[in-house]
């Protein structure tokens, strides 16, 4: 082997590995949200991470792999659909120029599952209420925008890249977009049954197995040592070899500070250190050191880490007074956590970073010039428009047309046995799992009118 196919091999076998790594948080994200939400909906919740990947899989081959990286203008990718052999075994070459340190089929691999993880950030907020078929029809249609959006910041050609947008692995690309076509759901869903008593006031609906979100949220953590790290691209950036090691020290110091810091918060705010605000601290930690992770030092992202912690334990409390269900947190984690992460590039980016990743310019502290937040800004402002009204306009077509919504029976026996015909436990265990209220508070019974069909 010549030193550069040895490189080009080093490469491939790192960026296929991390590829593995983050299709491994759809197993994360099921348990995770298994966990804090009833036991009655266990098997759908779970399902629709394995259907929803299914469905990205084919259409980002079929055409969102060229809408996203093929070569185009400033707005969209024009070559590249179905790619066969050639296309997938080529590197750098016509129709996948940008795809220059590993096969097309490596670059393909590595960006689906970041479309997959984006789209079960979707189904997270809109968990145990909506219909099954919805998965496979928004599915298509958000791989698209979600094909369209990442085309502007990570492609060369695109608008976001030119003006210099940093997001390093995905804040804003992945999980501001998934958080907001979840918004755009939840807003159309309405909140699940008891969920708000007749007085507006917010009642609690406890997951059934917290353990398996706390396991969940551990093995999210560990695949994201695929997703910031894997995002180098191989084992050179700038000159230097193994620069990869060093986003996997960011990526964790900023998570560990993000549990750390929801975990005391929560405790002074609700005077318990509560479990489920601890793992979206942890995990929101990670959606904002995305952003950051190519960018910044250890101690900015251990000052991410901390401020994200606190966002993920106030912003759910500010959703619960606007009537808003979102029963994982995704609006919180994704959404909040991920605005503030492409920010913190926009003040934390170090100038030595910034030089050896050839993205942008250097941050606030740095430099004294707001150009890096400024551009930040425009990109959260674009991405925040296109996302949510295209995400909302779809779905409220679906609502008008064939409904998004289970019925109040099919919501009240579970989506488990209405939409598979089976159960996730046994049924007697079920019985004793399910329905019941949080510590302190009275179950809400269901009215004809708060299950309206939508």
């Amino acid at each position: 082997m010549s030193r550069g196919e040895l490189g080009l091999a080093a490469n491939t076998i790192w960026v296929v590995l991390t590829a593995v790594l983050v299709m491994l948080m759809q197993g994360g994200f099921a348990l995770l949200e298994a966990g804090v939400t009833r036991a009655k909906n266990a098997a759908h919740v779970t399902l629709k991470n394995l259907l929803s990947f299914a469905v990205c899989s084919v259409v980002y081959w079929a055409v969102g792999f060229g809408l996203a990286f093929g070569d185009g203008g400033r707005l969209i990718g024009g070559h590249g659909f179905f790619p066969g052999m050639r296309e997938l075994l080529d590197v750098g070459a016509a129709p996948f120029t940008a795809i220059a340190s590993v096969p097309g089929a490596a670059g393909y691999l590595f960006e689906v599952v970041f479309a997959g993880v984006s789209l079960a950030i979707v189904w997270g907020a809109m968990a145990e209420r909506t219909k099954l078929w919805v998965y496979f029809a928004f599915g298509v249609a958000y791989t698209l925008l979600y094909s369209i959006v990442s085309h502007w910041v990570w492609h060369p050609s695109g608008w976001l890249y030119a003006l210099g947008m940093q997001d390093y692995a995905g804040s804003t690309v992945v999980h501001f977009q998934g958080a907001l076509a979840a918004l755009a759901g939840t807003l159309l869903l309405g909140p699940r049954i008891g969920r708000f008593g007749r007085d507006g006031r917010a009642r609690a609906i406890g997951g059934h197995n917290l353990p398996l979100s706390v396991i969940g949220t551990l093995v999210l953590w560990f695949c994201w040592f695929g997703f910031n790290p894997g995002s180098t691209m191989g084992v050179e950036t700038g000159g230097r070899i193994g620069f990869f090691a060093y986003v996997a020290v960011i990526t964790n110091v900023a998570a560990a500070a993000g549990a750390m810091s929801a975990a005391l918060f929560a405790w002074l705010v609700l005077r318990k250190a509560d479990v489920p605000n601890t793992l979206n601290g942890a995990l929101g930690a990670l959606v904002a050191v995305t952003a950051a992770s190519g960018f910044v030092k250890p101690w900015s992202a251990v000052l991410i880490g901390l401020v994200s912690g606190v966002i993920c334990v106030l912003v759910p409390l500010g959703f619960e007074r606007i009537r808003i269900d979102d029963p994982v947190g995704a609006l919180a984690v994704h959404g909040a956590a991920g605005i503030w992460g492409t920010l913190a590039c926009g003040l934390f980016a170090s100038p030595a970073l910034v030089k050896m990743t050839g993205r942008g310019t250097a941050g606030l502290i740095y430099s004294g010039s707001f150009h890096q937040l400024g551009v930040q800004i425009v990109g959260l402002l674009a991405v925040g428009a296109v996302t949510f009204s295209a995400s909302y306009a779809i779905l409220w077509v679906f609502r008008r047309t064939w409904g998004i919504r289970v019925s109040a029976e099919a919501e009240l026996s579970g989506l488990d046995l209405h939409e598979h015909g089976s159960s996730g436990y046994d049924l007697g265990v079920l019985a004793g799992l399910d329905e019941r209220p949080a510590p302190g508070l009275a179950p809400v019974p269901a009215t004809a009118a708060s299950t309206a069909r939508r």
